[in-house]
């Protein structure tokens, strides 16, 4: 059996041939922890390039290359002599010259350019989009441990606190499982309708909360929003949810190997005019291709980016006061949601026999 990095590594291959490269130098955080299984090269994380660089070559040669700073805590803790022959260097050398390591990585190809991730972002990234086997288990573990600590914070808040605090919680909460949450919004009451990304404030909560998370581990990003009412659901959200509901049915139902964003949007736009909401899609972007980003691509009119078998989506239809959003993979033809979280009021939706489940407002 192909191993996970073995499968990774023949994808950057056939990049490399058709690119006619010598060899491509991973730096990005995402694409080093795509490559790696999970693993960071992360420091500043105010900054996309990390702190030690993945060498892959075309005939499938491959090298870790960091400085004497880095290279001992990445051969411990990150990655494996056996999997990347370790290449290190003084830190006064890397910082000497900004083409310092280009240089060091071209020294170790047979011939041909080394190009950089980020000079062929699109490339690398049709590589990560068809997640393996283990991706696929380690996403599922993910997205029900992201979504069982979002349940976990809505069982412990209480009206009158703020977002921000009501923020720190759900950080906590997704710390404790050792993920990381890369988007954190929170919205009370009359902010819900006010902004589509309200970040944290001062604000305190009364009546209605919206709850958002980007939850990040081992690199991989699962997206879910969960919709809070103290008592009883007003009867506008509740008709505002359910919309939003259908539409994410729309999507899921759509959602198939070889559709495009294209296609997608235009299934969304119908879906948001047949529930009489269509200005609404004007308002927000609907979500789009997830994995090691939290969107590789977002479906708009004329995108040309193409569903692929074992791809994973975060789609996010929001209708003004309410959202919906799950992560789920494209697999064997069908359509699983990995954030479903138990505990939670389900809206479903039935297409051509099909039923589609998204969350509704969960009401304390």
């Amino acid at each position: 059996m192909v191993s996970e990095l073995d499968e990774k590594i023949g994808r950057l291959q056939q990049v490399l041939e058709r690119e006619k490269l010598g060899g491509v130098l991973v730096n990005a955080q995402h694409n080093f922890a795509w490559l790696t299984g999970g693993a960071t090269n992360g420091i500043d994380l105010s900054r996309k390039n990390g702190a030690a660089s993945l060498l892959v070559t075309a005939d499938g040669n491959t090298y870790i290359l960091a400085s004497n700073i880095e290279m001992p805590r990445m051969l411990a803790e990150e990655v494996s002599v056996a999997d990347f022959e370790p290449v290190e260097y003084s830190w006064q050398d890397e910082k000497a010259s900004g083409k310092f390591v280009i240089d060091k990585a071209k020294s170790l190809i047979s011939g041909g350019e080394v190009a950089t991730d980020y000079q062929i972002e699109g490339k690398v990234a049709q590589c990560r989009y068809s997640l393996t086997q283990d991706e696929i288990g380690r996403y599922r573990s993910l997205g029900k441990d992201a979504g069982t600590a979002v349940r976990r914070v809505i069982d412990n808040i209480e009206p009158g606190e703020s977002e921000i605090k009501i923020a720190e919680k759900l950080r906590h909460n997704l710390a404790v499982g050792g993920m990381t949450s890369v988007v954190t919004l929170v919205a009370a009451d009359e902010r819900i309708s006010q902004y589509r990304h309200p970040v944290p404030t001062a604000k305190r909560w009364n009546n209605t909360l919206l709850l958002v998370t980007c939850a990040k581990r081992g690199g991989l990003i699962a997206s879910l929003s969960r919709m809070v009412c103290i008592g009883e659901v007003p009867d506008e959200l509740k008709i505002r949810t359910e919309a939003a509901a259908f539409i994410n049915a729309r999507f899921m139902h759509a959602t198939r190997p070889g559709v495009t964003g294209a296609v997608l949007y235009t299934v969304a736009a119908n879906a948001y005019a047949e529930q009489g909401f269509a200005d609404e899609i004007k308002r927000h972007h609907q979500g789009g291709a997830a994995g090691y980003r939290t969107r590789d691509w977002v479906a708009h009119p004329i995108s040309g980016e193409v569903v692929q078998e074992d791809q994973a989506f975060s789609w996010n239809p929001s209708l003004t006061g309410t959202k919906v959003e799950e992560t789920c993979i494209v697999a064997g033809g069908e359509i699983e949601v990995i954030t479903a979280t138990k505990n939670v009021q389900v809206i479903t939706t039935v297409i051509d026999g099909i039923e589609y489940h998204s969350p509704g407002v969960i009401s304390l």
